[in-house]
């Protein structure tokens, strides 16, 4: 091995028998104040965390550089957010519906004003999307539905089944914040 690196074997025996350095010895010192910042925190913070919370709590001055460099060697790691994305594209040039409740969700008696949105649930076969109608005054849902897509007939079901189970009577206000859900509010007559 001394041959391929080019080294002397009392070169080579000196250097193993010589004791660690000191940036060595303090960065060893500096991992296992990581590792304990580290599982104190669950295992959820990452570098720029560990290195304020060495600098406030702990009064260490390290760099940050230098902090995601041992936690590298040490395997750490922080949790990295999940990405999120849009469910709601906005089409250019189309204009919601204008708001008929005027943000006033108190209604004065049951079926005079349903709210809907859409939420979505990861589930071990892909994503399922879930359309709710609520009554605003009872807080029940009314009508739901159910897809792995999220077209506008995931609404239209939703509201229809709202519209079989509970028959209102004309001037019902169906409102909701996204063009998704039925583009806006809704009176029925």
């Amino acid at each position: 091995m001394c041959r391929v690196f080019g080294v002397s074997r009392t070169g080579f025996h000196n250097w193993e028998r010589r004791a660690p350095s000191d940036r060595a010895l303090q960065d060893a010192w500096l991992t296992e104040k990581i590792k304990r910042i580290h599982e104190t925190s669950r295992g959820v913070y990452g570098s720029p965390r560990i290195h304020a919370e060495l600098r406030l709590e702990h009064d260490i001055r390290v760099g940050e550089k230098r902090v995601a460099r041992l936690m590298k060697v040490a395997g750490i790691a922080g949790v990295r957010p999940k990405k999120r994305w849009k469910t709601t594209i906005r089409i250019p040039g189309i204009t919601p519906a204008t708001d008929l409740v005027e943000r006033n969700f108190n209604p004065s008696g049951p079926n005079v004003l349903w709210v809907a949105d859409i939420t979505y649930l990861r589930t071990g076969e892909g994503w399922l999307y879930l359309a709710a109608v609520q009554d605003a005054y009872s807080r029940l849902i009314v009508g739901w539905s159910m897809a792995t897509h999220m077209r506008s007939s995931l609404v239209i079901d939703a509201l229809n089944m709202a519209l079989a189970r509970r028959r209102p009577e004309p001037g019902l206000i169906h409102h909701s914040d996204s063009e998704y859900v039925l583009a806006g509010c809704l009176r029925v007559v």
